[in-house]
């Protein structure tokens, strides 16, 4: 590590600079170029940078003086009372010479120590404040978000925070409540908590009225929507710590939302991740074994079980669960949330999923939708209980499945050998792989490489594979692509593929008459057939063959789904199914449904129900991990 010997300054006029020098301690690198450069600017950004950049950090005693004294500033901006001319303008106005005096008299050694005085500490003071309200300009936002960029622990200054924990020496109240307020950060960026009675004590007199009366604000506008905190203010009661039953307990799990909402900062139990307590889940596994085919109609199994925690629960507590009330609930010595009604509700919804895979299996188009967290086939009439209390995961042979799909080390490793007559880029080998292990399975892909990318010459190497493992017993393949590309087809076969059978279908290339009295068994020794959208309306054999694989040049010519070329194609019978297109989307979400409803038909369900369900993703805030 880099270390660079730094040290503060304080000049002679009170202005506070940085030196490098050779009996100072050492900072590493990175940080010492911050403190350079925030010094550079004058004393007052260098304070603000030591303040709400550095706080935390691990720093020499001189940089430590001068980074408390910046967090003093700091603390009275966040504890600031609200002004109603000017809500927007923080007070941190500077303190009483007794504290500045007992600041000079807590300095560490420094160089300038001599010239330092309360006098010199007003002055910094109101640099700091300038330098803050510049700096602030600059960042065009509000003040909270101005210090959550510089460190977010500063947002937790000011704040009442509420507290719930659990007391399981005290089985008839087995929670403890306490309202407490942060007073400061400490050089860790730890925010320093009191009980909130001691603000009583702390802003005693009519000259902290106002600061009371800001930190309380939240608290009143929580009570305004939740009853149950109006009835603690009124009486006091917030004030001291409390023992609680489990159904307070639960009223204030409830209004967590609400409370945040008006400023509240609420901590629940350490041991309640996310901030609630856990939930006895639904959790429906499908896929659990191979099934007895591949692809579309392959049919995977379904199990259910309540888990809470990962672990299994047994009928007997399950049924204790669905009998208890609403609230929180004391299972396997960890208290769990429950809502019988919604426990129920999921149960019997996945139940009927699993008393239908019983009888007739799951298709993998529905257990594709289950994983991905929703069913495009229920028209919006889901409720937000199964997604909220139930899951669906895939089983081991399902996702081991998933991972090839996902992962270039879940791929096969399959190679066109020397009959391809050109090397594949390693990006254009992985899309080899995919192709093949989609094609193993059964189930349609879209290859939406950019132009110019080789999707091409992956769609041969693939070709050469499947005919390299058929043995020669292997159906034709067909190909269709504009009219304006299958001469280039035709080249690029030459030239990487030469030793592949093709026939191109079109009058172009083959006259009239013998496009009529093409027949199947002409085709036995055909790798593949070559023809264009427009041909499939003119040439009806094509759509009696049962093509092994079906690819689909230019794919966003079928994006109208009503058109009657889209027809043709989605006539087409086909073992496996591929598109190939730069641009599967070009104006909107139906044109990937027309494309992917010729690839896996009924995965994305019907238009109207595809239509209904995007249009419920975008009412909905926005989730980067959601499908």
């Amino acid at each position: 590590m880099s270390l660079v010997s730094l040290a503060p300054v304080l000049t002679p006029h009170g202005r506070l600079i940085v030196e490098r020098d050779e009996d100072a301690p050492a900072l590493d690198a990175e940080l010492a170029q911050r403190m350079e450069g925030a010094f550079n600017r004058g004393s007052g950004h260098a304070l603000l940078a030591l303040g709400a950049d550095e706080i935390g950090v691990a720093l020499p005693p001189a940089f430590s003086f001068w980074r408390e004294f910046a967090a003093l500033y700091l603390t009275g901006v966040c504890t600031r009372p609200i002004d109603a001319a000017e809500p927007h303008r923080a007070h941190s106005p500077t303190p009483p010479k007794s504290e500045l005096d007992q600041f000079v008299l807590a300095a560490p050694p420094m160089t300038g120590a001599e010239y330092l005085s309360a006098a010199v500490l007003s002055n910094l003071w109101q640099e700091l404040d300038r330098a803050f309200w510049a700096e602030l300009t600059e960042a065009k936002c509000s003040i909270e978000e101005f210090l959550k960029r510089r460190n977010p622990a500063w947002n937790l200054v000011g704040r009442v925070h509420f507290n719930l924990a659990e007391n399981r020496k005290d089985e008839a109240a087995p929670f403890a409540f306490l309202a407490t307020y942060t007073t400061r950060l400490s050089a860790h960026a730890k925010a320093q908590h009191v009980p909130l009675g001691q603000a009583l004590r702390e802003y005693a007199g009519a000259e902290n009225r106002d600061r009371l009366l800001s930190l309380l604000l939240p608290v009143q506008r929580a009570a305004e929507s939740c009853s149950w905190l109006k009835a603690m203010v009124d009486t006091g009661e917030i004030f001291h710590p409390l023992r609680w039953v489990p159904t307070q307990a639960m009223q204030l799990l409830r209004d967590v939302e609400k409370l945040e909402s008006a400023g509240v900062v609420v901590r629940m139990p350490a041991t309640w991740r996310a901030n609630r307590p856990p939930r006895a889940q639904v959790t429906a596994t499908v896929g659990g074994k191979p099934p007895s085919g591949l692809g579309q109609a392959a049919l995977l199994d379904f199990h259910l079980e309540v888990v809470l925690d990962g672990e299994r629960l047994s009928k007997a507590e399950v049924q204790e669960l669905l009998r208890t009330c609403d609230g929180l609930a004391l299972v396997r010595g960890r208290w769990v949330e429950v809502d019988a009604e919604r426990l129920r509700e999921t149960l019997e919804h996945f139940g009927e999923i699993e008393r239908t895979a019983a009888e007739q299996g799951i298709s993998f188009q529905e257990a594709m939708r289950m994983l991905a967290g929703t069913n495009v086939a229920a028209d919006g009439n889901s409720t937000a209980s199964v997604a909220e209390w139930g899951k669906v995961a895939a089983g081991p042979w399902l996702a081991e499945t998933l991972k090839g799909l996902r992962t270039q080390e879940g791929l096969a490793r399959v190679d066109p050998g020397p009959a391809l007559k050109g090397t594949l880029r390693p990006y254009q080998q992985v899309g080899v792989r995919w192709l093949y292990l989609l094609a193993q399975l059964g189930l349609g892909a879209c290859l939406a490489d950019d132009m110019g990318l080789g999707k091409t010459i992956q769609v041969l190497a693939l070709l050469l594979v499947l005919r390299q493992q058929s043995n020669g017993a292997r159906a034709p393949s067909l190909l269709v692509a504009p009219t304006s590309l299958l001469a280039n087809w035709a080249s690029e076969l030459e030239r990487f593929a030469p030793s592949l059978k093709a026939v191109i279908a079109h009058p172009s290339e083959m006259p009239a008459e013998d496009l009529k009295r093409m027949t199947p068994e002409k085709l036995r020794k055909v790798d593949v057939v070559f023809t264009s959208y427009g041909s499939l309306l003119r040439l009806p054999w094509i759509a009696y063959v049962s093509w092994n694989l079906v690819v689909l040049d230019e794919a966003q010519a079928i994006k109208n789904a009503s058109a009657k070329q889209t027809q043709a194609v989605k006539k087409l019978k086909a073992g496996v199914r591929f598109a190939l297109t730069g641009t599967p989307i070009e104006n909107r979400l139906g044109d990937l449904w027309s494309i992917f409803d010729f690839l896996n038909p009924g995965l994305l369900g019907s238009a109207k129900q595809f239509t209904s369900f995007t249009k419920q993703l975008a009412a909905l805030p926005h989730n980067p991990y959601r499908p």
